[in-house]
C-alpha cells in the first residue's frame, strides 16, 4: 500500500542529495521511491567503472528511471522500494554475460607448459589489451562523446559545483539528463526543436538538435563550458548530451527555461514604457560586453563574439531584464596563440541582420575585432526594434506597431543579394520616427544605434562604451526623478 505521506531514503552518489552532500539522506514527496542503481561506464581513459547511486525518485519519474527491470543499452540494474531507508538493503546485480568459450575440463601437470610458451602468452594478452582499450576510446570517440569536462551549474545547483568556477561535474551532467521528462515543444527553427521538459519538479528548456546541425551542437557546448561565462544576462547552462541508438540519435541542449520567450515574440504583444525599454537595451549590452570581454588570469575568459545578435536569440526574463542565447555560430579570441577560432559550421547568420561588410564579403576573418564590430551593428538593429515599441505618451496608442529591421524594403525571407542592394548597395539604415525627439530616452538610444549601425566598422561604439553611457543616462534620470 502507497503511504500517503514522504519516505526517508539513502542517498550516495554525485547530485542525488540534497544541498550537495556526499552522503547522507533524502526525504521524497508523497508516493515516492527510494532506489539503487549500479550501472557500467566508462571513465575519460576508456576504462569500464562501476557507478553507484542511491536517492529519492519523485512519483512521476518512476517510469523514466525504469524501476521495472527492463533492458538497457548499458550493463545496468536498478531497484525501487517503499519504506523508510529500504534502499539500504537493497543489492542490485547486473546481469551474468553469457560465456563467450566453453572450456572442456581436463587436468594438465603443472609444469607441461613451456616457459618461453607462458611469457609468449602473457606478451600476446596484454597487446589484446591494448588494442581493446584503444579501440573502445575510439567508439567513443566517433559517437560523439566529446561532452564538456564541467559545465556551468544553474542558479539552483551552484552549492553542487565542483568547486572549480566550471559548474557541474560530468557525472551529474549525465544523471541530469536522465532525470529530464519532455513536456511539449515550445518552438522550431532551422536548427532543430526547443521543448519545454521538467528536471527535479522545476521547470527547463531542451533545445534538441537535427542531426545535421552536429556541428551548432558542438560548438555551442564547447562555448558554455568556458570558465567564467556564467553571466545573469547569458542564458544559463545546465547540460548537454547525446541520447541515440543505432537507428537514431538526439543532441541535446538543456538550458534555463524563461516562460515570456523570445524578445522578438514578447515585442510583437507588449508595449514598453520607458524605463523598461531601458532596462532590456541595458541588460542585453551588459550580455554583450560580458562576451566581448576577455579576462586574464590562471582561469581566465577568451574574449567571444556572438555572430547572430538578433531579436530571435534573445530570451525576456521574468524581471524584465533579458538573457543572450544562440552560441552556434560564436567564435573565440585565443590570446595566447593570437588567433580567432572558428568553428567548422556551414551556417553563416541571419541575413537580415548582418553587417555591411559580412554582406560585401569584406570581413578579416583573422582579425577578431572585426567579429565584435559585426555585433555591434546587429546590437543597433535590435535596439530599433524595442525603440519602436516603446510609449512616449500618456496613451499606448503612441507607439509603432512591431517591425523587422528593413521590413520595407525587403521579403520576410531576404535573399543575400536583397539585403546586399539595400544595406550596401544604398546604404539604407532603418528610419527613425519623428516621435522618438520628444522622448530623451528614445533620442539618447537613437544616437546610440546611429553610431552602432555605421558602415565604417572602425568607427561603431564597442559593447563596454554603449554600457557605459546607458548606465550614465539611467543614473542621471534617476537623479531627475528625485
Amino acid at each position: 500500500m502507497r503511504l500517503s505521506r514522504g519516505i526517508v531514503c539513502e542517498c550516495t552518489g554525485a547530485g542525488m542529495c540534497p544541498g550537495g552532500a556526499p552522503n547522507g539522506t533524502c526525504g521524497t514527496q508523497p508516493g515516492g521511491y527510494c532506489f539503487v542503481a549500479v550501472e557500467e561506464l566508462y571513465d575519460d581513459s576508456g576504462l569500464v567503472v562501476l557507478e553507484r547511486t542511491a536517492g529519492c525518485l519523485p512519483p512521476d519519474e518512476s517510469g523514466l528511471m525504469q524501476c521495472k527491470k527492463v533492458p538497457h543499452q548499458n550493463p545496468k540494474a536498478i531497484e525501487c522500494c517503499e519504506k523508510d531507508y529500504c534502499n539500504r538493503r537493497l543489492r542490485p546485480q547486473l546481469p551474468e554475460p553469457p560465456p563467450d568459450v566453453t572450456e572442456t575440463p581436463g587436468l594438465r601437470p603443472a609444469g607441461s607448459v613451456p616457459h618461453t610458451a607462458l611469457v609468449a602468452a602473457a606478451l600476446c594478452a596484454a597487446l589484446l589489451a591494448f588494442l581493446a582499450a584503444f579501440w573502445l576510446l575510439f567508439r567513443m570517440r566517433r559517437r560523439g562523446c566529446k561532452r564538456p569536462p564541467s559545465p556551468p551549474a544553474p542558479a539552483h545547483s551552484s552549492e553542487i559545483s565542483s568547486g572549480s568556477g566550471s559548474g557541474l561535474p560530468l557525472l551529474v551532467q549525465r544523471t541530469v539528463a536522465k532525470q529530464i521528462q519532455m513536456v511539449e515543444s515550445i518552438g522550431k527553427g532551422r536548427y532543430g526543436e526547443v521543448w519545454l521538459a521538467r528536471w527535479r519538479g522545476e521547470k527547463v528548456a531542451v533545445k534538441v538538435f537535427f542531426t545535421t546541425e552536429e556541428a551548432s551542437w558542438f560548438r555551442e557546448t564547447e562555448i558554455y563550458q568556458t570558465v567564467l561565462m556564467r553571466h545573469e544576462n547569458i542564458l544559463g547552462f545546465i547540460a548537454a548530451d547525446i541520447k541515440g541508438t543505432g537507428s537514431w540519435t538526439q543532441m541535446l541542449l538543456i538550458t534555463d527555461y524563461h516562460e515570456n520567450g523570445s524578445l522578438h515574440d514578447y515585442l510583437q504583444t507588449v508595449v514598453l514604457d520607458t524605463q523598461g525599454l531601458m532596462t532590456m537595451a541595458y541588460s542585453i549590452v551588459s550580455g554583450l560586453a560580458h562576451l566581448h570581454m576577455d579576462i586574464f588570469g590562471t582561469k581566465g575568459k577568451p574574449a567571444i563574439a556572438h555572430r547572430d545578435i538578433k531579436s530571435k536569440n534573445i530570451l525576456v526574463k521574468r524581471n524584465g531584464q533579458c538573457a543572450i542565447a544562440d552560441f552556434g555560430l560564436a567564435v573565440r579570441y585565443v590570446a595566447e596563440r593570437n588567433e580567432v577560432d572558428i568553428a567548422p559550421n556551414t551556417r553563416v547568420g541571419t541575413r537580415r541582420y548582418m553587417a555591411p561588410e559580412v554582406l560585401d564579403e569584406k570581413l578579416d576573418v583573422t582579425n577578431f575585432e572585426a567579429f565584435k564590430m559585426a555585433d555591434m551593428y546587429s546590437l543597433g538593429l535590435v535596439m530599433w526594434e524595442m525603440c519602436r515599441r516603446c510609449t512616449t505618451g500618456d496613451k499606448a496608442q503612441y507607439v509603432e506597431a512591431y517591425a523587422l529591421p528593413y521590413h520595407e524594403h525587403v521579403p520576410s525571407d531576404p535573399s543575400f543579394d536583397d539585403m546586399h542592394a539595400v544595406v550596401v548597395g544604398q546604404r539604407a539604415r532603418p528610419p527613425l520616427p519623428a516621435r522618438w525627439r520628444a522622448s530623451p530616452t528614445l533620442l539618447a538610444l537613437a544616437a546610440l544605434m546611429a553610431e552602432c549601425w555605421h558602415h565604417n566598422p572602425p568607427v561603431r561604439l564597442t559593447a563596454l562604451r554603449v554600457k557605459k553611457t546607458l548606465a550614465k543616462f539611467r543614473a542621471e534620470s534617476a537623479v531627475k526623478l528625485v
